[in-house]
């Protein structure tokens, strides 16, 4: 049974799984948002929002907490310079699922996953 099971594992081994959802918010912070299936929106949006909340503090203790859980040393700037001045003072919920449709190929839901500074994403090719 899988009782208080939060996280998805989309059929990959941990490692991969926990790649997989850094470079989604890598690819979140530094794109501003990211076409992807739903329920990897999803999980990448619980990750975005936690790494928002270290950004706000704004103290070297984030950065290099921050750093650690990013892929490119870029996408730290970009969360420290813009994104976490923007969400200043919103207390969470800093982003927002779009949904698209099916794909066609396999029929996964599709969405945009954007943050809520900006407007809505139509489409993301």
């Amino acid at each position: 049974m899988r009782h208080q099971r939060v996280a998805k594992k989309f059929g990959r081994s941990t490692e991969h799984r926990k790649m997989l959802m850094r470079s989604l918010v890598t690819n979140l912070i530094l794109a501003k948002s990211i076409k992807t299936t739903l329920p990897k929106a999803k999980e990448a949006r619980k990750d975005a929002d936690r790494i928002v909340t270290i950004a706000k503090k704004g103290d070297l203790a984030a950065r290099r907490l921050a750093a650690s859980r990013l892929v490119q040393p870029k996408a730290v700037q970009v969360l420290f310079s813009e994104i976490a001045p923007a969400m200043a003072d919103r207390h969470g919920g800093y982003t927002r699922i779009v949904k698209l449709g099916t794909r066609k190929g396999d029929g996964a839901e599709m969405c945009v996953l954007s943050w809520v500074m900006d407007e809505p994403a139509k489409e993301v090719k």
